[in-house]
């Protein structure tokens, strides 16, 4: 009887250490979730930012002279459905557009961002710092960027419906080989934080813009114009290439 008393005792307090503990774990994953997504966001909105540094004569909107004779003024970029609303002819909705890119691309850098910086800090046993671990924080900013786009280029191989069959594979490893040479570029990444509180003060340095958003569009734009050659006329797809009147039956506005 008492062994039933002491063992009922022991399943109350496992049960309400449990409770606790699930507790505390609920927490940390609504935490991490909340962080992933902020990272999500930024992501994106570094994406798009790279694209006028990349191409740096593009304007959000279209002017209402006709593309043939605008291509030396601005380049128009594709972003799918999203188009319509910036007086731009759309031709996919999603598939091979910048937004795909956009969002695609900052999904996968999110969740293997946070995963990294969860693993290098188990490896170290502290929480991942460039002040304290530079090395550790570069090797994570490789790892983490190219195994983020790998993913999404896997994705893209294997879902886009406009890649045939038997081109998959070819177009996935074309673009790792890619993913690999832009990835090497981003090294700087985390210096640029530091360069800035030198240049622009320890409070810019360690805002959301100085910490996260600058490097990231830094990054996103040496990524994808050194690794996929995506410079001014360079790296368009067929659609931005009609619309600036680049290839023959180009649109009229």
């Amino acid at each position: 009887m008492f062994r039933n008393v002491f063992r009922k005792s022991n399943l109350c307090f496992r049960s309400k250490r449990l409770s606790s503990s699930t507790a505390s774990e609920a927490s940390s994953s609504s935490s991490l979730i909340m962080a992933v997504t902020a990272t999500f966001g930024t992501y994106m909105l570094a994406d798009f930012l790279s694209n006028f540094l990349q191409h740096p004569t593009q304007k959000l909107r279209s002017p209402t002279q006709s593309l043939a004779n605008s291509t030396f003024f601005f380049t128009q970029m594709d972003y799918g459905y999203l188009n319509q609303f910036i007086g731009r002819p759309v031709d996919q909705a999603f598939w091979n557009t910048r937004t795909q890119h956009i969002i695609g691309v900052a999904a996968c850098l999110a969740v293997t961002d946070h995963a990294s910086q969860v693993a290098f800090a188990k490896y170290l046993g502290k929480t991942l710092c460039f002040a304290k671990s530079p090395a550790a924080f570069v090797a994570h900013t490789f790892v983490f960027i190219f195994t983020g786009v790998a993913v999404y280029v896997a994705g893209d191989a294997a879902l886009n419906p406009t890649v045939s069959n038997d081109k998959r594979m070819d177009v996935f490893l074309e673009n790792t080989y890619c993913t690999y040479v832009g990835t090497n570029t981003a090294w700087f990444e985390p210096y640029v934080s530091p360069v800035l509180a030198r240049v622009a003060g320890s409070a810019i340095a360690a805002s959301w813009f100085g910490s996260s958003l600058l490097p990231a569009t830094l990054a996103y734009t040496t990524v994808k114009g050194v690794g996929w050659s995506d410079w001014g006329n360079q790296g368009l797809n067929d659609h931005e290439l009609r619309m600036n009147g680049l290839m023959k039956g180009s649109l009229e506005e």
